[in-house]
């Protein structure tokens, strides 16, 4: 069926022809949904169309308002206020549309490629020398989803990571493990890889902070302190003989990145993201070299006296940018030239969407700035999906002293108190074990994720483990709930052998089914624009919203109980109808729904 906007589009352009003898076009027409504090389903912005009717605000809303009433076959009454037209749409159209959707079983969402455009979403990029902490589980989710939500558009996405497996920071830890490591592995130490290794990241920190000061007391700066630390320069010369390829050197990164892969592989899975294919920057940093080497040739890019690298971006107004430092040893930048040529070389997709912090907001901008001089017109093709920080309500984190928040941790933290609430709330009487453990682990995770992907990807939060996990207002726990609701009341019915029947487009509905009918009627325009503009968050808040809705509803109408078969059957149907609009919102942002709660 015709959407509102389609038909009252052409409604309008026809009372336009019929009262001011003109044709406009589509763009003057300008409909939004009508603010909640006044009458009516849908506005229409009148400004734009002064100019054809030469008429006040007033009066030309109010001859449209009249001639649709009188000429169209969805609106039923309206209210002009200043320059809005506010439409009233029938219960008939509403009502049609719900049993339209019924027949939907992939309401909101597209077949995947349908769009025959491929986008590649680029989400995780850890390093190899410490485990994934809470900012990574903002990023990982904000990855996962952003791909589900384009694919649910009809886009053919590819997942993908880059590990940066590779440089100083790694080296660090590498050394700080042959120096105080003892020949000490996961299976000894009985931790995981990931955390065995950045353990040896913080003491290098540590060991290398108090060279600096004792450097400094003999009177040196602070600044040649950092430079002429021991320990700083046994890292660089570690980072050198890598690169040379000094096979103990090899050696010992290849044991220690396996370590952690394992560990990675470990947290992927308890957080339930994935990818479709893996880069590793030791793999893409020597293309990256061969590139700017051939910039170099070219002279689009050019060298200095000690040897390194550069490329001149003032004209595109930001500053000189090292990619190759004068002992040939690589930046973040060649390899990220490199790993970018690659992946256009293999996939050509439409677009590279990379989902990265916004302190690396300067770095993309420079790498399309590189990609172009270097004369690869695909360069506009990068997206830096820019997300804020994610801080708890004590402060900030710091990875070199060992202050972040592990991501297992706060995992594990978050299933353990959705459990003690539960069982304090009595939301698992009735269940056995293995019931009790997987309904505990959706809701734990379901909290963790609804918390993070609800606010605005750009903006920096604040996660609160307690406030995420509360059973009421805007949490995972309370959609989840609605939902379980909703399944209990569907499975009530069945055992009553009270099944949802057809549904009479002449039934009258009351304002809350018909807010409710609204709400879905929205659900798939809202996927577009969460992909669109690349934030689940416009999904999440809907869910919420739609959840707190029928909630209400649940609580004002009789469903089951309602003796009247036709508002029983609408009212099962509208229930089912919600039930799949949730759960699917929340399979988009990667959130599992339990049937019982």
């Amino acid at each position: 069926m015709n959407t509102i906007e389609q038909v009252l589009q052409t409604g309008i352009k026809e009372a336009i022809k019929s009262i001011y003898d003109q044709v406009i076009s589509d763009e003057l027409i300008q409909l939004q949904k009508t603010r909640k504090d006044f009458t009516g389903d849908i506005t229409l912005v009148v400004f734009p169309l002064l100019k054809t009717s030469h008429k006040s605000p007033e009066q030309t809303g109010k001859e449209l308002g009249q001639f649709l009433v009188a000429n169209s076959k969805i609106v039923t009454a309206f209210d002009v206020i200043k320059g809005f037209l506010n439409l009233e749409i029938s219960n008939i159209f509403w009502i049609e549309f719900l049993i339209e959707s019924l027949k939907n079983d992939y309401f909101g969402k597209l077949p995947e490629n349908s769009s025959g455009k491929s986008i590649m979403v680029e989400y995780s990029s850890p390093n190899t020398n410490k485990p994934l902490h809470l900012g990574h589980i903002r990023n990982n989710l904000l990855g996962f989803s952003v791909a589900n939500l384009l694919k649910a558009i009809g886009h053919k996405v590819i997942k993908v990571n880059l590990v940066n497996d590779r440089g100083i920071h790694i080296c660090k830890s590498m050394l700080a493990w042959e120096k105080w490591g003892e020949s000490i592995t996961p299976e000894k130490a009985r931790l995981k890889g990931d955390h065995l290794v950045g353990n040896y990241y913080v003491k290098f920190d540590k060991e290398y902070k108090q060279q600096i000061s004792e450097l400094v007391s003999t009177g040196m700066s602070e600044e040649e302190a950092m430079k002429n630390a021991q320990i700083i320069k046994e890292a660089q010369e570690m980072l050198r003989q890598w690169e040379a390829g000094d096979k103990k050197v090899v050696e010992l990164w290849e044991k220690m990145n396996g370590w952690v892969y394992a560990g990675f592989d470990e947290t992927y899975k308890k957080l339930g993201v994935d990818f479709d294919r893996i880069y590793y920057e030791s793999k893409t940093y020597l293309l990256g070299k061969s590139l700017i080497l051939d910039g170099l040739k070219k002279q689009t890019l050019y060298q200095k006296s000690d040897g390194s690298i550069w490329a001149d971006l003032t004209d595109d107004g930001l500053d000189h940018k090292v990619l190759l430092r004068s002992d040939g040893t690589s930046v973040y930048m060649t390899q990220d030239v490199g790993t970018a040529h690659q992946r256009y070389s293999e996939f050509t997709p439409e677009k590279m969407i990379y989902v990265v912090g916004n302190e690396q907001n300067y770095h993309f901008q420079a790498l399309k700035i590189v990609l172009k001089k270097l004369g690869f017109d695909w360069y506009d093709k990068i997206e830096h999906l820019s997300y804020g920080m994610v801080e708890l309500p004590e402060g900030k984190m710091k990875s070199r002293e060992g202050t972040v928040v592990d991501a297992d941790d706060l995992i594990d933290e978050m299933i353990a108190t959705a459990g003690n609430m539960a069982e304090e709330l009595g939301k698992l009487e009735g269940l056995n074990d293995s019931e009790k453990e997987n309904i505990i682990r959706i809701i734990g995770l379901g909290a963790l994720k609804y918390f993070i992907l609800k606010v605005d990807p750009k903006k920096n939060m604040v996660f609160d483990p307690k406030e995420s996990i509360d059973f009421n207002g805007n949490t995972g726990p309370f959609i989840q709930y609605t939902y379980a609701r909703i399944r209990s009341v569907i499975r009530k019915g069945e055992e009553k052998d009270i099944k949802a029947g057809k549904i009479l487009s002449e039934i009258n509905i009351t304002t809350k089914e018909k807010e409710l009918i609204k709400f879905i009627y929205d659900f798939p325009a809202l996927i577009s624009e969460a992909a669109n503009t690349l934030s689940p968050a416009i999904i999440a808040n809907y869910l919420y919203e739609l959840a707190k809705e029928y909630n209400q509803f649940y609580h004002d109408h009789q469903i089951l109980r309602e003796e009247r078969s036709e508002i029983r059957n609408l009212r099962l149907q509208l229930s089912q109808k919600i039930a799949e609009v949730l759960k699917t919102g929340m399979e988009l942002l990667g959130i599992e729904m339990p049937e019982r709660m």
